[in-house]
């Protein structure tokens, strides 16, 4: 079964390139997907490159940045096969932005 981890950072506590912390976080990363064998993942880059579209009554809106103003944003994702739940929630306590942040766990559709 494939399962989504969806990382969601805090800003104000997660380190920033170059900064405190980075070289490290990256390296956890490093190790995490490493463990994982195969999986689908990306980093995401901040919400201020997002653009929202939205069509309403046949009218297509676009906004430059995220569609709502949250503390926690979607900082990146993996697409990981488990054999169920307990074993993609194991995983996601292993995602190293899970100590700035949360990691939702969520079944992918198979359509």
């Amino acid at each position: 079964m494939r399962y989504m981890l969806i990382i969601h950072n805090d800003p104000e506590i997660h380190p920033v390139p170059g900064g405190p912390g980075w070289d490290q976080l990256m390296a956890d990363y490093a190790a995490f997907s490493s463990q994982l064998g195969s999986y689908t993942g990306d980093p995401l880059n901040d919400p201020s490159t997002a653009t929202t579209v939205r069509v309403r009554d046949g009218e297509t809106l676009i906004v430059d940045g995220p569609f709502e103003e949250t503390k926690e944003w979607m900082s990146g994702y993996y697409i990981i096969d488990c054999d169920g739940l307990d074993q993609a929630l194991k995983a996601a306590a292993m995602v190293p932005s899970a100590e700035f942040g949360s990691v939702e766990v969520r079944p992918v559709a198979e359509m």
